[in-house]
């Protein structure tokens, strides 16, 4: 055999194995049937504790086992929380009103924002191993408006990240999912979710320091206080700045 013949019947032979790499297969999957399984049974098994009534119930047992147990109760919460996120169990508000309650404004925040860090990277990797690879290999053999999309995306990367963690409107799932199925890098989602998730996180976690009191007065805090404009509009001036860089690119496009 030639060495052209070689040649051509190794390049073949590595041609017939890429469609195998980036196809889908059970294996592939699999992470994503795990994470819907669970959060289907944690929705339906969990719905009724996962509610203010029960946590002014629990409201005394929790604040003496907190003060007894310090941290444990934080190691317990944080890992409750980065289940909570990377199964995608419905609850994360709820959980995130729980840590203002039981560990206050600091360090709260803290503590849930790198548990909802941890959380949004392990469905971010089982994602990307998952069917991220195989959708990102036809992306990049896409044209048209898909492509533009994508291409968009990745020039803007950071900013884009940014606005779909400042944003309230983008669910926080898609945010985890959607950077792992356009190829982006762990390092950059875990840079943008961590500081992205900040304003929003401290928001919640202020309500929640706050419930010992509501529940001492026989009322429910409000939720809706995100959208009141005191609190909307610098969440709003942080994305305009996070979208300033994208509108740029786009008038300088324009004008040339």
């Amino acid at each position: 055999m030639s060495v052209e013949q070689i040649g051509s019947h190794t390049t073949m032979a590595q041609n017939d194995d890429t469609p195998k790499s980036a196809g889908m297969s059970f294996k592939r999957i699999l992470p994503a049937l795990i994470i819907a399984t669970v959060a289907i049974l944690a929705f339906v098994f969990l719905r009724d504790f996962l509610s203010f009534d029960v946590l002014a119930e629990n409201r005394q047992k929790l604040i003496d086992w907190r003060d007894s147990n310090y941290l444990l109760t934080v190691l317990a919460f944080m890992g409750l929380y980065i289940a909570f996120v990377a199964f995608s169990i419905p609850g994360s508000l709820f959980m995130t009103l729980a840590g203002g309650f039981l560990f206050g404004l600091f360090p709260g925040v803290f503590y849930i924002v790198i548990a909802a860090t941890i959380g949004a990277a392990a469905i971010f990797l089982a994602a990307k191993m998952g069917f991220g690879d195989a959708l990102q290999a036809k992306l990049d053999g896409s044209t048209g408006v898909v492509r533009k999309c994508r291409d968009g995306i990745k020039e803007n990367e950071l900013s884009y990240l940014f606005l779909m963690r400042l944003v309230p409107a983008v669910p926080f799932f898609a945010a985890n999912l959607v950077p792992a199925l356009v190829g982006v890098s762990l390092r950059r989602f875990l840079f943008t979710t961590f500081f992205g998730i900040i304003p929003g996180t401290l928001v919640y976690t202020w309500v929640g320091s706050g419930l010992g009191e509501v529940f001492a007065s026989g009322e429910k805090p409000s939720l809706g206080i995100i959208w009141e404009w005191q609190i909307l509009g610098p969440i709003l001036g942080l994305s305009v700045l996070a979208a300033l860089p994208i509108v740029l690119k786009f008038f300088r496009r324009s004008n040339v």
